[in-house]
């Protein structure tokens, strides 16, 4: 079983481009990129100190699906979302920050990305998330996802990593913990991955860059 675990040598450089392109040609090559404490660590603050004075009732249960689709199933995840819309400065820092790493992505890697969407999630201790997949191929404009941590102080012992499987017959899968500014991204159709409980709050961004799948009789807004 591969893990992969934050280190405190292992920060990032800002809005240099540095990460971008290494998340660019890890993508690339496996589909799948995970960096640990690469989150600049003004914005990793920025974003704690923000959620964490958020009220409990901004948070709702999350569900599955989109749109009519949309349904509360706690077999399948049990945490709670906050949309982030760019109404305080840590949440427009933020979207800042993905809009670059959309830009250099779209250069790089030619995926037409065309919009944003991302949420807080809360996963309260034994919260979870069982495998699934982000997009289903030819249905979704979903194409890559993005998730940060904002957990200091994560010990392995804590749980709560975030499973990635690289193909079908994998049942071990990467595991990723859920360390202070680690960015991990990955192609959405094609790895499903899952939540596992753990023994504290754990607190994280998840987000999507997508197409446009407008059309002339149909709006396709960000969700």
């Amino acid at each position: 079983m591969s893990a992969v675990i934050a280190s405190p040598d292992d920060r990032g450089q800002g809005y240099s481009d540095s990460l971008f392109e290494r998340m660019a040609n890890d993508i690339r090559h496996s589909g799948y990129s995970v960096n640990p404490s690469a989150l600049p660590e003004d914005l990793s603050h920025s974003l704690l100190a923000h959620l964490h004075g958020m009220r409990d009732a901004k948070f709702d249960d999350a569900g599955i699906g989109r749109a009519r689709q949309h349904m509360l199933n706690q077999f399948v995840r049990s945490d709670a979302i906050c949309w982030i819309d760019g109404d305080s400065s840590a949440g427009a820092e933020w979207l800042r920050w993905t809009a670059r790493l959309q830009a250099h992505l779209n250069r790089s890697l030619l995926l037409g990305l065309f919009s944003f969407e991302s949420h807080f999630a809360h996963y309260r201790p034994g919260d979870y998330y069982k495998r699934h997949l982000d997009a289903f191929k030819g249905q979704a404009n979903r194409v890559l996802s993005l998730v940060v941590y904002l957990n200091p102080t994560w010990q392995l012992d804590d749980g709560g990593e975030l499973v990635i499987y690289r193909d079908p017959s994998d049942t071990d899968g990467l595991r990723v913990t859920p360390g202070f500014g680690t960015v991990v991204a990955f192609l959405s159709e094609e790895f499903p991955h899952e939540v596992l409980p753990a023994s504290r709050d754990r607190y994280s961004i998840a987000g999507w860059f997508r197409v446009n799948t407008s059309t002339a009789g149909h709006v396709d807004p960000p969700r």
